[in-house]
């Protein structure tokens, strides 16, 4: 039996799980007591690794999606639609990236504060396409493998070195610049490792490409999944480790000590299996809405929780107050109303560019209005005051 996935709504089922458990970790991370943080309580102790496993899981699924639909394309090589595309939805998300991080009363009394400056997760996957489409242009036409294989090296050597570089004292560096490579200064993801994910999900989208034709597609991608998955859970730490004691080199006895960045990639292949196995369930409208308009989400989201352009968000006001009662129904609601708002903007985006667009051009009538208005008082005062100045001379 052949499978043939002219879309692969997996990935969009995927991709709306992570929008929507970001949602509902960003919310109680934010909001909940410290009193409440427990690591014995097992309930917290499953949301925390669970909510760990998120963000790989966005970066990955980002990197699959746009590297699919790369290869995808109708013309290959240069001549790609995808890659223009691309650029500009990698420059698009850094800039949204800035634009959240921004403050309106800030920059009316001149003010940039240094939070514009953090690095977070659109800035990430902006530069994850960016690269995606460099690395597509630069391995030759068609061949795709060969990409696959770039894109997977690429990745694990970002993991591999990480104990290295997150030790880099970056301070000669500019602010804006090195916030992309180091915590320092409090970004909450950096382009290494984060990015890395980014590339084995490009990786991954070139092997469900180069095999689209093949038999029982999805469930040798679930075994091989699954393997790999168990694999790097269970088995990745205690092979760094011996690969420590063999070569005597202090870099994978690090890796193994704090191995975070293989194990969640564990996590992420076990993800994959799970949503390929109930993909006949992932067809459905809300899921496939809510993957393809997680940008409009992640937005709203910022701008209700963090205060975005405005600085009044719930995180102002509940910073660490809520019990976990309130944190779950809390976040519940947060998530649906997120959700609900991204939807409606999306199913109404024309009208509201439009409408925006009629107020804009109001706005910039009267603007000319109001300056053509004080040119002819401002002349006219000018006038009567040269006059004045004349008469009193001649007194």
């Amino acid at each position: 039996m052949k499978e043939h996935p002219k879309r692969l709504y997996f990935i969009d089922a995927m991709r709306a799980w992570a929008i929507l458990m970001m949602l509902q970790g960003h919310f109680i991370d934010g909001l909940l007591d410290p009193i409440y943080r427990d690591p014995s309580n097992l309930a917290y102790t499953i949301w925390k690794y669970f909510r760990g496993i998120t963000a790989p899981v966005f970066f990955t699924v980002s990197g699959f999606i746009f590297t699919y639909l790369l290869l995808r394309a109708p013309k290959q090589g240069k001549d790609n639609p995808r890659l223009r595309k691309g650029f500009k939805r990698g420059l698009e998300l850094i800039g949204i990236g800035y634009l959240l991080r921004s403050n309106i009363f800030g920059l009316l009394k001149g003010v940039i504060y240094p939070s514009f400056f953090l690095v977070d997760v659109l800035h990430c996957i902006g530069i994850a396409i960016l690269l995606l489409t460099v690395f597509y242009l630069v391995v030759p036409k068609g061949k795709t493998m060969r990409l696959g294989l770039f894109l997977l090296t690429s990745g694990v050597l970002l993991f591999l070195f990480e104990p290295i570089y997150k030790a880099w004292d970056l301070a000669f560096m500019p602010v804006a610049l090195s916030n992309y490579f180091t915590k320092a200064n409090g970004s909450v993801f950096t382009i290494i490792p984060w990015v890395g994910y980014s590339l084995i999900g490009g990786f991954m989208a070139s092997l469900f490409y180069r095999f689209r034709q093949l038999n029982l597609l999805y469930l040798r991608s679930m075994l091989l999944f699954l393997l790999s998955g168990i694999g790097l859970i269970w088995f990745s730490s205690p092979f760094f480790e011996w690969m420590g004691l063999q070569t005597g080199i202090a870099l994978f006895q690090g890796i193994a000590t704090n191995n975070y960045l293989f194990i969640r990639l564990g996590d992420v292949l076990l993800v994959f299996v799970v949503f390929i196995l109930l993909r006949g369930l992932m067809k459905q409208k809300l899921f496939l809405s809510i993957g393809q308009h997680t940008l409009s989400i992640y937005v709203i989201h910022f701008m209700v929780l963090y205060g975005s352009l405005t600085g009044i968000g719930l995180y102002a006001y509940l910073n660490y107050a809520l019990t976990p009662v309130q944190a779950i129904l809390g976040a519940l609601m947060f998530m649906f109303f997120c959700t609900w708002a991204a939807l409606k903007y999306n199913q109404n985006k024309d009208f509201i560019r439009q409408s925006l667009g009629h107020i804009l051009g109001w706005l910039k009538i009267r603007v000319f209005q109001m300056a053509d208005l004080c040119l002819r008082w401002g002349g006219m005062l000018w006038g009567r005051l040269i006059r004045y100045l004349g008469a009193t001379e001649r007194t």
